[in-house]
């Protein structure tokens, strides 16, 4: 992977950040750097995704960037699975199909752009068992959250799962002040400056928009989920499973 050092030039200013060509050369490692136990998350992720989807279903990755997370998924299940991914960043999708291609899953993995923030009606989610929106919810617009999570309702199979991983808030100020110190204390563990930090914090200070975990549980459940349960919880990172009639759930064998 490529070192993230995107931050490291004194010049970055809060409104420079967006997902182009130097963050999606990055991206990877930025990842692994800036999300606590992001491997493992990951891990329970594919898990999850592993025990919903059914044959004959598709697997959707909303905010897909470079593919890598649908390239590991693709590799550990049934060779007739397929998987679609979103993404409103063209390098990061220039990039993904790349590394698809290198691995020769383009008869497995389809990269689709698609803006997120805005007409859904282009958001196809077609047959769906299994939609995962890892760290890209928080960079939806509130008022257009309702939709989307209400039209990944709407598309999906009986007993499918939508999961989600994301920053959180707490309820109480000055926890979430306390949960952000020791992230910052993760961040420099990771490699990363105070300068470093300063920057990106500033970058994503009105791009990133984190809810509550009980927020997170009203925007599911009043969009139609009928299961809204948290899998991972780590300070101000939280998963969450969201199950769209239980009462169909057929697990798969992986």
């Amino acid at each position: 992977m490529k070192p993230d050092q995107v931050f490291l030039n004194t010049s970055a200013r809060g409104s420079d950040f967006e997902f182009n060509e130097e963050v999606a050369a990055v991206f990877d490692d930025m990842l692994v750097r800036s999300v606590p136990f992001y491997l493992e998350q990951r891990l329970l992720v594919d898990e999850i995704v592993q025990k919903f989807w059914v044959k004959g279903t598709n697997v959707y990755d909303l905010g897909c960037s470079t593919a890598t997370a649908l390239i590991r998924l693709s590799k550990t299940m049934d060779p007739t699975a397929h998987f679609i991914g979103y993404d409103n960043s063209e390098p990061m999708l220039e990039l993904g199909r790349k590394n698809v291609k290198e691995e020769n899953l383009e008869n497995h993995i389809e990269l689709r752009y698609g803006d997120l923030n805005n007409d859904l009606s282009k958001l196809s989610l077609d047959n769906a068992s299994a939609v995962t929106m890892c760290w890209t919810l928080q960079f939806i617009r509130p008022l257009k959250r309702d939709g989307l999570i209400r039209r990944i309702y709407e598309d999906m199979v009986d007993g499918a799962a939508l999961i989600v991983t994301d920053k959180i808030l707490t309820n109480d100020t000055n926890m979430n002040r306390f949960f952000i110190d020791f992230y910052y204390d993760f961040k420099r563990r990771t490699g990363y400056s105070e300068e470093e930090i300063l920057r990106k914090r500033e970058a994503l200070e009105n791009v990133l928009v984190p809810y509550r975990v009980d927020e997170n549980f009203e925007l599911f459940r009043k969009n139609g989920f009928e299961i809204a349960e948290t899998f991972f919880q780590w300070y101000n990172f939280a998963g969450f499973l969201c199950v769209k009639n239980p009462g169909k759930i057929e697990f798969q064998s992986a």
